[in-house]
């Protein structure tokens, strides 16, 4: 659990909240002797907590944005999909307590398991230490795919392919321009190319999602 404090930048002055946080009910039904807590309880509470928080950041740096784009908006954000990526960025799975069946049948792997888990962790760290923490938690790991959340609601290359379209013949291509971090949390940079010549770059944790930032900055270069 060290390392786990240490990648979310928070030391725990309870460390019994985190373990907790990281505990299935199938452990703990596997240990009743041992009075094993498990992260149900604290799940419900970082379900809130990471509602809240994302509603909040949405509200006030979103200005334009009108609510049924925010709720789409954070749906995404909080979703099984995007919160187990969370948990595979900071390590959770093998830190995961559960009991022998779930061990078995893959639990560890399993994304509801690992964004349950997510969402604990941050009710713990809520808990153990105000809301500062909690949203410092929030804007690094959950807020920080706004990117991705984004291409979840518009096609940046549909977009970009039927505007240079209407202004006579195009050859668009998308280049991969280099990557970067650890396998575990690498970042690709494309450009996007039309006739030869570059119009936008983008970077992003896929080549897809690249793609589709490459297109974005290439729009809004047109635009200015």
């Amino acid at each position: 659990m060290e390392k786990l404090q240490k990648t979310i930048g928070y030391r725990f002055r309870s460390p019994a909240l985190l373990e907790t946080a990281l505990t299935h009910s199938s452990y703990a039904n596997e240990h009743r002797g041992e009075d094993a807590a498990y992260n149900e309880r604290l799940e419900f509470l970082g379900d809130s907590v990471l509602g809240m928080i994302t509603a909040e950041h949405l509200f006030r740096n979103e200005l334009n944005m009108p609510e049924g784009k925010m709720s789409r908006y954070r749906a995404e954000l909080v979703c099984e999909r995007s919160l187990a990526a969370v948990a595979d960025e900071i390590g959770i799975g093998p830190l995961l307590r559960l009991g022998k069946g779930e061990e078995a049948g893959g639990g560890r792997e399993r994304p509801s398991i690992k964004a349950d888990a997510v969402e604990a962790v941050l009710a713990a760290v809520y808990l153990d230490g105000g809301m500062e923490p909690a949203v410092r938690f929030v804007e690094r790991f959950v807020l920080s795919r706004m990117a991705e959340a984004e291409l979840e609601n518009r096609d940046w290359k549909t977009e970009l392919q039927e505007l240079l379209q209407r202004r006579g013949p195009t050859e668009i291509a998308y280049v991969l321009e280099g990557e970067s971090g650890p396998d575990h949390d690498k970042r690709f940079t494309m450009s996007v190319r039309w006739n030869g010549e570059t119009i936008g770059t983008g970077e992003g944790r896929s080549k897809k999602q690249a793609e589709q930032m490459a297109a974005k900055d290439a729009l809004e270069r047109a635009e200015r």
